[in-house]
């Protein structure tokens, strides 16, 4: 990073680009915008959810060296709202203006086998694992690990793309050419009772709040119902806060990050994932949470002080998948006007397909079973049943 870039704090009236043009950039810019910032969104794509509710949209290649350099020029600050920006991109951004997170944390975030070197290294608590550069690799992994073993890439992976299970060490090879013959992390099964993450805002002076756990729920590899309070015992959660902080403390962190977590059936809790942005999980947070993880992302950018993200009561969320539109635009109006505890978020996608993100609902209640169950609820009018919403109904 370039050391004449000021430290202090960002103030509103200033502009904070984002690199990524999606939903999470687009609640960012809403969030920035509330307080007051002009806000950039740096993306290739023709019109993307974030690009609808900024100032400006820069639309180039990542790889634009001299769009990221005219982009990185106009900002007081830039942010991610996605891991798969080149590191080297931010890297050039960060010779021209402030990158929070910086290319250090998206250089172990977007890469599996650096993201697990980064774990072992700090003595903090994953699956077992070995990596794959071959076939054979592979093979000698499985071995070392023990069936059953998942296969997933190094990089470019999320909502279970990228990624094979392997039960017989006979597949192995076949799993490992199956995804590409590129390195991959091969890491054993984890039994667990639940997943669970905790968002962690800290600022460039070191200050720290967080929020969760947060539970989490998939169906289809794709994350469908997110809930707090997450249901677990009071040491679980406590520890679950302190791996997250330790996380974001060992890596160095300059804004937000979710550290998404295994609590394994004898009670032991294992990271699973690091996301330095906002996490579909965290949506919640705009009802749960006198403080967003927008918000809160916004401050810890500008280096302003962090709001406390205390929960306002039991909160769940879920996802709207593109298999909604099926039938034609769903009917909101019928679903809001059934119940004034739903809040909708749609997030400005113009083409829907099975499986893409378009928005989420969010119900607050008296207890997280009883905003889960109406949302869910709520969702099962709109036409999707879920295979937790299947669940509830056997």
């Amino acid at each position: 990073m370039n050391s004449d870039l000021p430290t202090g704090p960002i103030l509103s009236g200033a502009t904070l680009g984002v690199f990524g043009g999606g939903q999470l950039g687009r609640m960012f810019a809403m969030a920035a915008t509330q307080m007051g910032y002009r806000t950039m969104v740096f993306a290739p794509e023709a019109d993307p959810p974030a690009a609808q509710v900024a100032s400006l949209h820069v639309r180039a290649d990542y790889r634009n060296d001299d769009a990221v350099r005219h982009f990185a020029a106009q900002c007081d600050a830039v942010t991610l709202e996605f891991e798969n920006v080149p590191a080297e991109t931010l890297e050039l951004a960060a010779r021209h203006t402030l990158t929070r997170p910086g290319p250090k944390v998206l250089a172990v975030a977007q890469d599996r086998l650096r993201e697990r070197a980064f774990l072992d290294r700090h003595d903090l608590p994953c699956a077992a694992h070995r990596p794959a550069y071959s076939a054979a690799d592979a093979v000698e992994a499985v071995n070392r690990l023990g069936i059953p073993v998942v296969l997933k890439t190094a990089r470019l992976g999320y909502d279970g793309r990228g990624q094979r299970r392997v039960d017989l060490v006979e597949q192995a090879g076949d799993a490992w050419r199956a995804l590409g013959e590129q390195p991959v992390l091969c890491e054993g099964w984890v039994h667990y009772q639940c997943e669970l993450s905790v968002l962690v805002a800290r600022s460039p002076d070191g200050e720290m709040q967080t929020f969760g756990p947060i539970r989490n729920e998939h169906a289809n590899h794709i994350l469908d119902v997110s809930s707090v309070p997450a249901g677990v015992s009071t040491p679980v959660a406590r520890h679950a806060v302190e791996l997250a902080r330790r996380v974001a403390t060992a890596i160095e962190l300059e804004g937000l990050i979710c550290v998404e977590m295994f609590l394994t059936e004898e009670g032991n809790l294992l990271i699973n994932e690091l996301a330095p942005r906002p996490h579909n999980s965290g949506h919640l947070t705009i009802e749960a949470c006198l403080v967003s993880q927008f918000e809160q992302q916004v401050r810890a950018v500008c280096n302003l002080p962090l709001g406390e993200m205390t929960l306002r009561g039991p909160t769940a969320m879920v996802n709207l998948l593109g298999d909604l539109w099926n039938g034609g635009e769903p009917d909101w109006a019928a679903v809001l006007g059934s119940d004034d505890r739903l809040r909708l978020h749609l997030y400005g996608k113009q083409s829907a397909r099975p499986g893409r993100k378009m928005g989420h609902m969010t119900a607050v209640a008296t207890s997280a079973d009883k905003a889960r169950s109406a949302a869910l609820r709520a969702r099962r009018r709109l036409g999707r049943q879920s295979l937790a919403a299947m669940a509830d109904d056997s």
